[in-house]
């Protein structure tokens, strides 16, 4: 009986462990609030990027607000490929960084290890 009840713990250990790292993990994207000819977007650093999402307007000018809270070395670093972004995100400050809202569509972002990642639409 022990060892039905240690398989079975063991099993669903198992596929929570899987979940967590291979599953598809929804959230919801947020607009950017659009103030006079420019947009802004707070983005806090915690263990993740929240939020993971953003939705900018094509041409108007456009910045993401990065606070990093957590401490560890992998999200110091934030990377935007398309746009040729790799900036350094002090802890506990406020860090902006410009986007280029000229071309619509979907471009990823990651931390410097690549484990963590967002997304900003262009539309």
């Amino acid at each position: 009986m022990t060892k039905i009840l240690v398989l079975i713990v063991a099993l669903l250990l198992i596929g929570f462990i899987a979940w967590w790292f291979f599953g598809k993990h929804t959230t919801a994207a947020v607009d950017a609030a659009v103030t006079g000819s420019s947009q802004d977007v707070g983005v806090e650093v915690s263990g993740g990027y929240s939020p993971s999402t953003v939705v900018l307007k094509k041409g108007v000018p456009a910045t993401l607000t990065f606070n990093r809270k957590d401490p560890s070395s992998c999200l110091e670093q934030v990377v935007f490929p398309d746009f040729g972004i790799n900036e350094f995100l002090p802890q506990n400050e406020a860090h902006v960084i410009p986007i280029d809202t000229s071309k619509p569509g979907e471009y990823d972002y990651a931390c410097g290890m690549n484990m963590f990642h967002g997304k900003v639409i262009i539309k």
